[in-house]
């Protein structure tokens, strides 16, 4: 029997489908050219409902580190582009901070509250170890301690883990404050932050400790978060204020420090803002680079993130090294001088700060791997 002929019609959508789905892989693969990476992994794994993404970005200085995000992301574009956008910021993040790291990241796309978590983070534990040590994983947001010890069950390549260096938050936000004391010094010419109106946006980990560090110094707060209940911690615990989530970018303060998700500082954002200093420990602030121009343009003192944050990635890699507390305490202070350091290049180099931080990183990527050339 002859199969039914296609109407021209069905062929037509058939054909339209086809393109569509060309298009759509080229435009993938021109994302991916565009972020210039080692390796982007895209996993699958249907037992468990694992849909993660694990992105080197540049190994010249050590394997790759980076923690692994949770998040339930819009569609996976969106996840892709965030994962490739904090894959870069680690590598610099790592430069900047004189560690012999490179930088990475990943990605579990999905509802980061569900309690059944060990066969995801199994799964994802088996595709870091098929990377064969070129990347290393750890805590980031919507993931924890024991998380990672799930990891741990099926590969050497992670850190963060209980009992050794642990959540890095308290490390990232003593590191953050090191350097809003450094942008201040560069603003007013003095570290002291008492009396400074400090607005922070998000309560979680980070914002919590650095909300202590400033209040003990005698800092005036106001935060927000989109969990009530992390608002009314630090509200309680801290003597802060307290307003609306939408409502942070237009106080008027000193120092605005987010410490949430990353994109915030962009052209809505940019015209609210009321303060001196943009420096906080969220990841990846700037919504494009050029709203980094657009703060020096309005004379706002801007720590780039992936210095500021740097405490995290120095916390993990003292587990790595075996470095000693008091070791691992002195490197982050080192932020403060890192932050100066590039508030000098980019008055020197009549730049933005974020375009200094970044010739930072790549003048030490590209002596290391000068040296490593001359050595193969």
């Amino acid at each position: 029997m002859k199969a039914p002929a296609k109407s021209s019609a069905s062929s037509s959508r058939a054909l339209s489908r086809a393109v569509a789905k060309k298009e759509e892989a080229t435009a993938l693969f021109a994302l991916l050219e565009e972020h210039e990476h080692e390796q982007v992994s895209l996993v699958y794994e249907p037992s468990s409902g694992y849909r993660g993404i694990i992105a080197i970005h540049d190994t010249t200085l050590g394997p790759a580190l980076g923690g692994t995000r949770f998040w339930n992301y819009s569609n996976d574009r969106e996840a892709l582009i965030d994962c490739l956008r904090l894959a870069r910021g680690m590598t610099y993040k790592a430069a900047v901070a004189g560690l012999n790291l490179g930088g990475g990241k990943s990605v579990i796309i999905g509802d980061n509250t569900i309690r059944n978590r060990e066969p995801i983070f199994r799964a994802h534990g088996r595709h870091v170890k098929a990377l064969g040590g070129r990347y290393i994983t750890a805590e980031d947001v919507g993931t924890s301690v024991g998380d990672m010890e799930f990891i741990k069950a099926e590969t050497d390549h992670v850190t963060g883990l209980i009992g050794k260096s642990g959540d890095p938050s308290p490390v990232t936000a003593f590191g953050v404050y090191r350097g809003i004391k450094a942008c201040a010094t560069h603003r007013y010419g003095d570290a002291e932050l008492r009396g400074k109106k400090v607005a922070i946006q998000g309560c979680g980990h980070v914002g919590y400790y650095l909300a202590e560090l400033l209040y003990k110094e005698g800092a005036d707060l106001i935060v927000t978060d989109i969990d009530g209940a992390k608002v009314e911690r630090v509200v309680k615990d801290f003597e802060a204020k307290t307003v609306a989530p939408d409502e942070i970018y237009g106080v008027p303060a000193n120092v605005f420090a987010p410490c949430a998700l990353g994109g915030i500082i962009n052209d809505q954002t940019i015209a609210q803002l009321k303060v001196d200093i943009v420096a906080g420990g969220a990841n990846n602030q700037l919504a494009e680079e050029r709203h980094g121009d657009m703060l020096e343009e309005r004379g706002i003192t801007y720590a780039p993130d992936y210095v500021i944050n740097a405490g995290g990635l120095v916390n993990v890699n003292a587990e790595l090294e075996g470095w000693t507390m008091e070791r691992a305490r002195n490197k982050e202070g080192e932020i403060f001088d890192t932050i100066l350091m590039v508030f000098d290049i980019a008055a020197e180099e009549r730049m933005p700060s974020y375009r200094a931080a970044d010739r930072l990183a790549e003048r030490r990527i590209a002596a290391i791997a000068k040296v490593r050339q001359n050595f193969v």
